[in-house]
């Protein structure tokens, strides 16, 4: 699939016309897997619901194998949809909903039921066939609404926030899975989400949206250790910044991800007056005799790990996190105030520019 210089317009409230897609360019490949990430607002939803054929192109081309899909209907170009609230059947039991498209499409009975009973063993839910739509957990709904995305074997699957309703650990757990699905299945898929932890986990790349433009287009691990620009770095979670020629980044150096060189294109320069090192959280790691000296803030127990908010001097606030192991509670964390010493973790601090 290939998006050329794409315009999406938009009408506001006032009756004004706003971009929501700004001049954009983006491939997916067979079977690739991409995450469009960005705020609300960013332009990723109008984007996919130009390709699904659900919002008109002010200008630009959307193209499958060469095909201009300008003027061919939603129904008609072979792709998949699911969202949010997964739209299931309250009428239809579980099979029933799998098999809908295949109805569609006309497959025999037996074909069907052994497709769907193929498609739920996938997903986690064998044995469901008969349940009620009414019976099943949100994260069983949304598990119903994929293998109804995926029965059809669509040519390309576009999700959109399709877990952003469910839990914080089901929706961790529901990434891994999604992943796992598209990937058994070999389906080709646009990936909406706000959320960074679901962009890594079901993406081969990860566009970043914002503004109605694509900063960045990568692999998750390249796309974390060599952001593009400090935007990119921001919307990610770095939180600190230092010029390349200041005294600190003389210590930060050593924490580089990537070293000074070509990556993904983009040529560096050493020395140069824009170039920044970016630390985010987890980017230092106390450490008794550590090169950096940081005021401790906050301190605080998250999930297994210790988060200190520390200010470093020619730094800025960052956020350490450490394993707690060893940590009873929290009369064992450091005290606002006190001191600390970090070093950085190798492969934790960014180079940009």
């Amino acid at each position: 699939m290939g998006v050329r210089d794409l315009v999406v317009l938009y009408r506001d409230d006032d009756g004004s016309v706003a971009t929501a897609v700004d001049h954009l360019d983006l491939d997916v490949a067979t079977g690739e897997v991409v995450a469009l990430l960005g705020p609300s607002g960013s332009g990723k939803s109008s984007l996919l619901r130009a390709v699904a054929g659900l919002e008109p192109a002010a200008s630009g081309r959307i193209g499958w194998d060469g095909v201009d899909l300008a003027g061919v209907p939603t129904h008609r170009r072979g792709f998949g949809l699911m969202f949010q609230d997964g739209q299931l059947f309250g009428h239809r039991d579980v099979a029933g909903n799998v098999a809908f498209g295949l109805q569609m499409q006309r497959m025999p009975a037996r074909e069907r039921a052994t497709r769907v009973s193929e498609l739920l063993g996938l997903v986690g839910l064998g044995g469901f066939e008969h349940r009620a739509i009414s019976t099943l957990s949100g994260g069983e709904r949304q598990r119903v609404a994929l293998a109804r995305s995926l029965a059809p074997g669509p040519r390309l699957l576009l999700l959109d926030e399709p877990l952003s309703a469910l839990d914080r650990a089901l929706r961790e757990r529901l990434a891994d899975d999604v992943r796992a699905a598209l990937l058994a299945t070999g389906t080709t898929a646009l990936f909406v989400t706000h959320d960074h932890d679901e962009a890594f986990a079901v993406a081969d790349r990860i566009a970043v949206m914002d503004a109605g433009r694509l900063l960045q287009v990568d692999a998750p691990a390249l796309l974390w250790q060599a952001p593009a620009t400090r935007r990119v770095a921001e919307f990610l979670g770095y939180e600190a910044f230092a010029p390349v020629d200041a005294p600190v980044a003389a210590v930060l150096g050593s924490g580089l991800a990537v070293p000074v060189g070509t990556v993904a294109g983009r040529s560096w320069s050493d020395g140069t007056s824009d170039a920044v090192l970016a630390v985010g959280p987890g980017s230092l790691e106390t450490a008794a005799d550590g090169p950096l000296a940081g005021e401790v803030r906050s301190a605080g127990f998250r999930r297994g790990v210790i988060e200190l908010g520390v200010v470093v001097e020619g730094l800025g606030a960052v956020t350490v996190v450490e394993r707690s192991a060893g940590r009873t509670g929290a009369a064992d964390l450091p005290r606002a105030g006190t001191t600390v010493r970090l070093r950085p973790v190798v492969g934790g601090v960014a180079r940009i520019g």
